[in-house]
């Protein structure tokens, strides 16, 4: 099934958590805490202003983003887990650095 989100929407996969803590205990799924970080899978058209024209969004599929902690509505579509939100409610696109750049 294909989903198109619809004006300024963003759909987007959450980031997967850490399973372990920084002193080696495993975590169990109902007590990890859910990242704020996540990669966009679609986005909405975008807005549009005072005089209707168009307004695209500054985020695009494929952008890796951070966003607020209870921000977006969980979905699922073809068994796939995503969040579904506002742009407002991101915070920010998270840039590649040279060295994670050089790891991949």
């Amino acid at each position: 099934m294909k989903f198109r989100p619809l004006h300024d929407r963003v759909v987007l996969r959450r980031a997967e958590g850490n399973d372990k803590s920084k002193g080696g205990i495993i975590i169990p799924d109902n007590a990890r805490e859910k990242p704020q970080e996540g990669k966009v899978v679609a986005v909405g058209p975008g807005l549009r202003d005072e005089g209707g024209k168009l307004v695209p969004l500054d985020v695009k599929a494929g952008d890796a983003v951070l966003f607020g902690k209870w921000s977006g509505t969980e979905i699922k579509i073809g068994g796939d887990d995503l969040l579904i939100m506002k742009e407002s409610d991101i915070m920010g696109i998270v840039e590649p650095t040279a060295a994670a750049e050089k790891a991949a």
